[in-house]
């Protein structure tokens, strides 16, 4: 089977992958530099907190596209399917009186099956991952309104124990489990046989394929686990609030695509780091809750944001030409 990037050394790949963690340590220390200068209220424990405990449903769904984008796919249903796993918890919680355990499964079961339909889809019709998710994000959003009857369903402190900060640390278990699924899911890429297939598929589908790989076997699973994770974030969104709301997750696609892109994953397939995936994530949180804090109205977040995620489009582009982006301003200052 063939392996990506077998002709660069591995002592360069690890320069390589080193200078890309620093690179993003550093951006997000420069805006939370920034921030705490623009505001006397951002550089504190509460501020560090609260964005810490808002984070855990981005993070385990931006592991899910990070797999998707490195098979050269993508996945526009997931905050849908988050709302509608959701949903389908705030029904079994409230109409069936299900205990939180078996509600639980329910949820992460729900996020699953639409993952796997994706999968499917893409797999067996050999129909665009852009075109597929699509629709699954109007059936899925469809279904969320469905199940709660367009009305948002308020649970209260059955779901507490999710996303309720823990006493003397104030920091949520469902934080502690996203950086548990970010570890998992770096070692499922880098350490695992099938992290070095999902490489593969996204460097050469075809050369796998020929060398007697399923690709539809592997790229079933890839959306299947992106359900999974959009799921674990529904359970997440109703514990931060208590509620199953039919309107969650609008956009949530976006931020999770410009995560995962500043964090690195190429577009184009065959390169990613969930490590870096968290960096983004948390990058996109510190500007999103920074620029709140220092009065940007909620239009002009999402005109920045969509800027930023522009400018880490056309760095990704740079990043895969011959040299990097390094030898490219190399070449513009030397003209």
């Amino acid at each position: 089977m063939p392996q990506p990037d077998e002709k660069v050394p591995l002592t360069q790949r690890t320069g390589i992958f080193r200078g890309e963690y620093f690179g993003l340590l550093g951006a997000l220390l420069a805006l939370i530099l920034f921030f705490s200068v623009q505001s006397e209220y951002f550089f504190s424990v509460l501020t560090f907190t609260t964005l810490a405990n808002q984070i855990p449903s981005l993070t385990v769904i931006a592991v899910g596209m990070t797999f998707v984008l490195i098979i050269a796919g993508i996945d526009l249903s997931v905050g849908s399917v988050m709302a509608l796993s959701g949903s389908v918890l705030g029904l079994a919680l409230l109409d069936m009186n299900a205990p939180l355990w078996f509600a639980g499964i329910l949820c992460l079961m729900t996020g699953l099956a639409c993952g796997a339909f994706n999968g499917l889809v893409v797999t067996r019709w050999s129909v665009p991952s852009f075109i597929v998710t699509l629709g699954m994000l109007e059936i899925a959003r469809g279904g969320a309104y469905l199940v709660t009857g367009s009305q948002t369903k308020y649970i209260g402190s059955t779901v507490e124990s999710v996303s309720a900060p823990l006493p003397g640390i104030n920091l949520s278990p469902a934080l502690f489990v996203a950086i548990a699924t970010v570890v998992l899911g770096q070692l499922l890429l880098s350490r695992t046989v099938f992290g070095r297939r999902m490489i593969a598929v996204g460097t050469n589908e075809e050369a796998v394929h020929l060398s007697g790989v399923n690709v539809s076997r592997i790229k079933l699973m890839v959306f299947s686990l992106a359900g999974l994770l959009a799921g674990l974030g529904g359970l997440f969104q109703v514990g931060y609030l208590q509620s199953a709301d039919p309107n969650a997750g609008i956009g949530l696609e976006l931020s999770a695509i410009a995560a995962v892109v500043v964090g690195g994953t190429s577009l184009s397939g065959g390169k990613g780091s969930v490590v870096n995936t968290l960096l983004g994530v948390l990058i996109i949180a510190v500007l999103q809750t920074g620029l709140a804090q220092i009065g940007a109205t909620e239009p002009m977040k999402r005109v920045i944001t969509g800027l930023v995620i522009i400018a880490a489009v056309i760095l990704d582009v740079y990043r895969n030409r011959s040299g990097g982006i390094g030898s490219y301003f190399k070449r513009f200052f030397k003209s």
